[in-house]
């Protein structure tokens, strides 16, 4: 197998299909397949039946489908339990409210597929439903960091001189941007192909999220400094913002709005909320 893809899954019985049928509709060159592995974690529903039932599928693609089962819940945990179950150099991490595109597995495969360390994930389309979270999602898609950088929200991937820069996944809250800040901004790389990533719906769900993404990076600088040179986030400057703000007021209220609230909320503890 040229790859992997691995998917943590915890009670994701109504959105595990559309992320495997986005999957198994990806284009793929050649003979050699990739394996995807589903870690249904913690589940109390059926995630891992409905997630079995692409099995045939995969296999009509020569690609593979393995479901594992953990009692225990918990991202991390399920992470390092798919990583143990596969070898396959190039590893790619999906969110199974995730869809890609198809031709992001091919190009992000393809852009790894070379000796020295790598990372990589596709053009990231902020999804959003309702009126308050689209109007965030206007502002969120122009932040330099978004528009031009290689967030790996959701979908980040590296090939096996870049998995080797750290052990077993650490528990922590935010494993997008540990894995990111382990490689140099030189080292990242964006393919244009994109994917669809659903952020939280309603202002105190974004509030929630926002609040415990910022904590996850505070955690970084806490518990691992000598990742934090390879930031590369460019600061908005007062001149971007006064232009989104005129071509977007309501926008930028709810952005700002959100960003105020985190500010004012500093601290509060808060449990992971996807806003579904």
């Amino acid at each position: 197998m040229r790859a992997a893809v691995i998917v943590p899954a915890s009670n994701e019985a109504a959105l595990i299909g559309g992320c495997l049928s986005a999957l198994v509709a990806s284009e793929w060159p050649g003979p050699d397949g990739v394996e995807v592995i589903v870690v249904a974690n913690g589940c109390t529903d059926d995630t891992a039946e409905r997630a079995r039932d692409h099995a045939g599928a995969f296999a009509a693609k020569e690609w593979r489908l393995t479901v594992l089962e953990l009692a225990e819940g918990g991202k991390l945990g399920a992470l390092n339990d798919g990583d143990a179950a596969v070898s396959a150099p190039v590893r790619i991490y999906l969110d199974a409210d995730v869809t890609v595109g198809p031709g992001v597995i091919r190009q992000v495969v393809e852009a790894l597929e070379v000796d020295a360390p790598r990372y990589a994930s596709g053009r990231v389309e902020i999804a959003a439903e309702g009126a308050v979270s689209r109007a965030y999602a206007r502002i969120w898609r122009q932040v330099p960091f978004m528009a031009a950088g290689v967030p790996g929200c959701g979908l980040f991937a590296v090939n096996a001189a870049g998995r080797a820069r750290w052990g077993a996944f650490p528990d922590i809250i935010s494993d997008d941007t540990f894995v990111r800040l382990n490689f140099t901004p030189e080292e990242r790389v964006r393919v244009d192909a994109a994917y669809r990533w659903p952020i939280a719906e309603g202002f105190s769900r974004l509030v929630r999220v926002r609040r415990r993404q910022d904590a996850g990076v505070e955690e970084i600088g806490r518990m691992y400094p000598q990742l934090l040179k390879n930031e590369d986030k460019a600061p908005l400057g007062a001149g971007a913002k006064l232009r989104m703000a005129l071509r977007d007021p309501l926008g930028f209220g709810v952005y700002s709005g959100v960003a105020l609230a985190v500010k004012a909320t500093r601290g509060r503890q808060s449990g992971w909320s996807r806003g579904r």
